[in-house]
C-alpha cells in the first residue's frame, strides 16, 4: 500500500496540509469552551424560537403549558446527553452522530446515519432561508420603502454564509458569539418587562401546571418544542477542533441543554404572563408570528421593537452559519471515510476549514432556494406559499431526522459499552440512554403521525408521507451504500466511523 503524497504537504510552519488536513484531521486547538458553546448555541436561534416557534405552538396546538414542555424535554435531553457525552470521550470524529452509531451498531448502520445527518442538517439550514428572506424583504419595505422579492436577500445570505464557512472556525465563533449574546440580552429584557408588567392574571404559574398538558395537541407540541433544542447535539462535530475534546465536548453539551431548557421555559412563561394564561392561545392565534413584537411594542416601545426585528434577522443568520459549519464537517468526515468522494475529505489551505464540504452545502442551498423562487409567482411582500413551505417543510424534515439520529445514538451507546464489557462500569449511563431512546422514539412517532399538522397540510395530503419519507429514503440509501461497501470494499466498510484513526491505520500499514 502506498500513501498519498499530498497528505504530507504543509502550507505553513504550523503544519496544516493544503490537501487533506494534517493527518486527515481538522485543525486542532481552534475552539475553547466559550467558542464551542457559542457555536453550538447559535443553532438554537433563541430569538427565532421565542418569536416564531413559541407563538406557533400556542396558536396551533392550544397548549398553555409550553413552559412545562421545555422543562420535560430538558430532562429527556439531559438523559440523552449523559450517554452521548460519555461516547464523546471515546470517539473524536467530525461525523459525530454517524460515527457513534457506526462504532456501536456497525458500519452499515453508520452509513445510513451519515446520509440521514447530511440530509437533516441541510434541510434545517436551508429552510431558514425562507423566513429570513421574507423578514428582510419586509424590513426593506417598511424602513427603506424598497420592494424586494424574498429570494434576493435569501440568496445574498447564502453567499455570505458560504464565504464565512471558508474562514477559520474561531472567526466563525466570534461572529456567532456577538450575534447570540445580543439576541439573548434582548429576550431577557422582554422577560423582565413582561414580569414587571403582567397581564390581568398577574405572575401566574399556571403554565407549569401538569393539567395544562392534556389534549390531542400535546404530542405535536412536543415536536415543535424539541426543534427549539436542536444545536446542543452538534458539540461533538467540533471535537477535532478543540484542545481537550474529552473535557470540553461533554461540558458544553450539558451547559447548552441546561441553559436552553431554563431560558426557553422562562421566556415562554413570560409570554403567558404578559397576556395572562387564559388569553395566551387566543392572542397567539390573532398575532401569529407577531406576538412577541406586539407585546414589546406596548411595554418597551417602538425603537426596541424595531431593533428586535433586526436582531431577529441576525439571529437567523447565526443559525444558518452554525448549521452550515455542521454540514461541512459531516461532508468532510464522510469524504475522509469513503462515504462521499475523496474531494470532500479536504481542508482549505490557510484556514484548515472543510472547504469542499462548505461549497457543497452552499451549492445545495442556492439550488433549493432558487427552485422555490421559481415556483413563486406572487408580488414582493406577499407571504407566499413557497416562502412558508421552504421554512416549514424543510425545518420539520430536518427535525425528524435529528430526532431519529438521537434515538439511534442512544441505542448505539448501550451496544458500544456492552460489547466492550463495560456494562457494569457504565450501568447508569446505559439506563439513562435507554430511557432517553424510548422517549425520543415516542417523539419521533408523534412527529410522523402528525406531520400533516406540522407542515400545515390537510389530513389526506400526500405531504404527510412524502416529506417524512425523505428521511426514510436517505436512511435506506445509506444502508444500501453500507451493504455495497461491505461486499465490495470490506476494509473500507470496517473503518466507517473511525475518522482519523482509519487514516492512522492506513499509515501504519504502509510503513
Amino acid at each position: 500500500m502506498t500513501t498519498d503524497s499530498s497528505t504530507t504537504n504543509t502550507s505553513a510552519p504550523g503544519g496544516i496540509s493544503t490537501f487533506k488536513g494534517q493527518e486527515r484531521a481538522l485543525r486542532a486547538d481552534r475552539l475553547g469552551t466559550g467558542g464551542l458553546l457559542l457555536s453550538v448555541l447559535a443553532a438554537t436561534a433563541p430569538l427565532m424560537v421565542v418569536a416564531g416557534v413559541m407563538p406557533t405552538t400556542f396558536a396551533v396546538m392550544g397548549i398553555v403549558g409550553q413552559p412545562l414542555l421545555f422543562v420535560v424535554l430538558g430532562v429527556v435531553l439531559i438523559l440523552f446527553g449523559i450517554g452521548y457525552a460519555e461516547m464523546s470521550r471515546h470517539v473524536h470524529n467530525a461525523g459525530a452522530f454517524y460515527a457513534y452509531i457506526a462504532r456501536g451498531l456497525g458500519g452499515t448502520a453508520g452509513a445510513g446515519a451519515a446520509l440521514v445527518a447530511l440530509v437533516a442538517y441541510n434541510a434545517l439550514q436551508i429552510g431558514i432561508y425562507g423566513i429570513l428572506g421574507f423578514e428582510v424583504s419586509g424590513l426593506l419595505a417598511t424602513y427603506a420603502e424598497i420592494e424586494v422579492a424574498w429570494w434576493i436577500p435569501a440568496l445574498v445570505a447564502a453567499l455570505a454564509v458560504g464565504l464565512l464557512g471558508w474562514l477559520k472556525i474561531d472567526v466563525n465563533a466570534r461572529v456567532l458569539g456577538v450575534l447570540l449574546v445580543i439576541e439573548v440580552l434582548l429576550v431577557v429584557i422582554f422577560d423582565i418587562a413582561a414580569l414587571a408588567d403582567p397581564g390581568k392574571e398577574g405572575l401566574s404559574l399556571h403554565a407549569f401546571n401538569p393539567d395544562t398538558l392534556t389534549g390531542a395537541g400535546v404530542g405535536t407540541a412536543l415536536c415543535f418544542c424539541v426543534a427549539a433544542f436542536l444545536g446542543f447535539e452538534q458539540a461533538p462535530v467540533y471535537a477535532e477542533e478543540t484542545s481537550r475534546p474529552h473535557v470540553l465536548v461533554p461540558r458544553v453539551m450539558f451547559l447548552a441543554v441546561g441553559g436552553v431548557a431554563v431560558f426557553f421555559a422562562l421566556s415562554s412563561w413570560a409570554l403567558t404572563v404578559a397576556t395572562g394564561p387564559a388569553a395566551i392561545v387566543g392572542t397567539a392565534q390573532k398575532q401569529s408570528a407577531g406576538l412577541l413584537f406586539f407585546l414589546t411594542e406596548s411595554r418597551l416601545g417602538g425603537t426596541f421593537t424595531d431593533v428586535l426585528h433586526v436582531l431577529f434577522v441576525t439571529g437567523m443568520f447565526a443559525a444558518l452559519l452554525s448549521f452550515h459549519n455542521v454540514v461541512a464537517r459531516y461532508a468532510f468526515a464522510m469524504g475522509r471515510e469513503g462515504l462521499l468522494p475523496a474531494a470532500f475529505g479536504r481542508t482549505s489551505g490557510s484556514s484548515g476549514a472543510p472547504g469542499t464540504g462548505s461549497l457543497l452545502q452552499s451549492g445545495v442551498a442556492v439550488v433549493v432556494v432558487s427552485a422555490f423562487a421559481i415556483a413563486d409567482d406572487r408580488p414582493a411582500g406577499d407571504p407566499t406559499a413557497p416562502v412558508l413551505h421552504l421554512f416549514t417543510w424543510l425545518g420539520n424534515i430536518g427535525a425528524l431526522g435529528v430526532i431519529v439520529l438521537m434515538a439511534a445514538a442512544s441505542l448505539s451507546v448501550v451496544v458500544f459499552f456492552v460489547r466492550r464489557g463495560a456494562a457494569g462500569a457504565q450501568a447508569w449511563r446505559l439506563v439513562t440512554s435507554t430511557l432517553a431512546g424510548i422517549a425520543l422514539l415516542v417523539i419521533a412517532g408523534y412527529t410522523v403521525r402528525d406531520f400533516d399538522v406540522l407542515v400545515g397540510a390537510g389530513p389526506g395530503s400526500a405531504l404527510s408521507w412524502v416529506l417524512p419519507g425523505i428521511i426514510g429514503l436517505a436512511c435506506v440509501s445509506g444502508l444500501v451504500l453500507g451493504l455495497v461497501l461491505r461486499a465490495r470494499a470490506p476494509q473500507k466498510h470496517a473503518r466507517i466511523g473511525l475518522g482519523n484513526e482509519a487514516f492512522q491505520l492506513d499509515k501504519a500499514a504502509s510503513s
